[in-house]
């Protein structure tokens, strides 16, 4: 009599906080996605609950924000772009100014500006549907580097290096310091690499406005451990496995 095979046990889908699930998905940041559920915006399987821990399993649990169905689990894109002069890092603009989603040719999922870069600066941004990615990479907890390089209407001095390495304080708080490195001083031109670990809205500008300078060309060069390389103005690739692991690795996702 032969003996009896015990059938091998199937992987049962593991269960989610909700808050996850809709980072994930690009929705909302968890803190907002606690909030979402405490005023009882969220219904799993057709029930409100107000519970922050409450746990789902994506793709399988209904889960629906305001009466709309979350969609399931989708393939991880992660794109690094060359963005030009004059476009939007927005999904839509109200004044029809060019988006930069208007630049990526044949890629079907709906992907995200990490961040944003200002109308007037160019180079590396980066763009995914990886909703907790996002947020790790662009929250200040995680002192992820920005490096810029900035061409500035006159020579610098110093004693203007020296304040913007220790910080400067702005109308909405302090920058802290950062690091500056001259690359080219003339009469009339500077150009300088700044590497920052913040963002707010034109900070480099306004820093350098604070030491008497004038920005006039600006484009970051790197975030993270990537850098921007030889791609062209206008053009983007795919991340590789590689670096996507080491971006990972930079914000405690593995």
């Amino acid at each position: 009599m032969s003996p009896t095979r015990t059938p091998p046990s199937k992987k049962l889908p593991q269960k989610e906080r909700i808050n996850r699930i809709l980072s994930l998905a690009g929705l909302a940041s968890r803190r907002k996605a606690d909030e979402l559920i405490k005023a009882g915006r969220i219904r799993l399987n057709g029930r409100v609950f107000r519970e922050p821990g409450t746990r789902a399993v994506w793709g399988i649990d209904s889960i629906k924000v305001d009466g709309e169905e979350i969609p399931g689990p989708f393939e991880r894109v992660y794109l690094m772009l060359n963005k030009p002069f004059g476009y939007i890092c927005a999904l839509s603009d109200p004044a029809e100014r060019p988006i930069v989603s208007d630049l990526l040719r044949d890629i079907r999922e709906r992907v995200y500006p990490v961040g944003r870069l200002d109308f007037d600066t160019l180079g590396l941004l980066l763009l995914t549907n990886d909703g907790e990615w996002t947020h790790r990479l662009t929250h200040p907890r995680y002192h992820v580097p920005r490096t810029y390089k900035l061409t500035l209407q006159e020579n610098i001095t110093d004693k203007a290096l020296n304040r913007l390495r220790r910080g400067i304080r702005l109308e909405d708080g302090p920058t802290g310091p950062c690091k500056v490195t001259p690359i080219q001083r003339a009469e009339q031109k500077s150009i300088i690499r700044m590497t920052i670990t913040m963002g707010r809205s034109r900070m480099l500008r306004r820093m350098l406005d604070a030491v008497g300078y004038k920005v006039i060309h600006l484009i970051r060069t790197g975030f993270g451990c990537l850098e921007l390389g030889d791609l062209k103005i206008g053009d983007y690739r795919h991340l590789e496995s590689h670096e996507i692991q080491a971006m990972k690795k930079m914000v405690g996702m593995v």
